[in-house]
């Protein structure tokens, strides 16, 4: 069984540590312990990593946010993964600061990558897990929020939240999607 793994975010330094980019962190977690090495590829930086038998093909797209859904497609059809084994990592407002939800399907709430993913694939049948970030912004500055980096309050607790995120990689993996959603949504 092969797996295409997504993680949200835009590339280079000067975004690495922004609230965008948390679905990059969450699959660089996911690649580290599996002992997986990114390389560049077209569209997207990847890693190939086995779990339990399962092959993950881990991608942080190049594209940069908004072109996500190109990276996505291309290695679906690359890799011959049906859009029932893709998992998305984005990040999400609507949620509190390291609340994660998985969900099977849904609407892009806003968020430009999934708006881009949904319009290349033409649907809205995937899974995403949605990694909370919070809304502490004035109105009108949430593109400067997202694009802002974690406070140093976020930043202590972030990797234990990144950990449970990586927990939901190998649930959807090895439980599927139901069974994962049961035991680790509100985690």
């Amino acid at each position: 069984m092969k797996y295409l793994i997504v993680g949200l975010g835009n590339p280079g330094s000067k975004y690495a540590e922004t609230r965008h980019n948390i679905g990059f962190k969450v699959v660089e977690a996911v690649a580290k312990e599996l002992e997986g090495t990114f390389r560049s590829d077209k569209h997207a930086d990847v890693a190939e990593v086995k779990y339990k038998g399962r092959t993950l093909v881990l991608i942080k797209p190049t594209t940069f946010m908004n072109l996500s859904g190109k990276a996505v497609n291309y290695w679906l059809q690359t890799e011959k993964i049906p859009a029932s084994n893709l998992l998305v990592v984005t990040d999400d407002i609507a949620l509190p600061f390291g609340i994660l939800r998985m969900k099977g399907k849904g609407s892009d709430g806003g968020h430009n990558g999934l708006k881009d993913i949904q319009s290349v694939l033409s649907s809205q049948e995937y899974a995403r897990l949605r990694f909370g970030v919070g809304n502490d912004f004035k109105r009108g500055q949430q593109a400067d929020y997202v694009l802002g980096e974690w406070s140093s309050e976020e930043s202590e607790k972030l990797g234990e939240r990144i950990h449970t995120a990586t927990q939901f990689v190998y649930g959807f993996v090895t439980i599927g999607l139901g069974l994962t959603m049961t035991n680790w949504n509100n985690k």
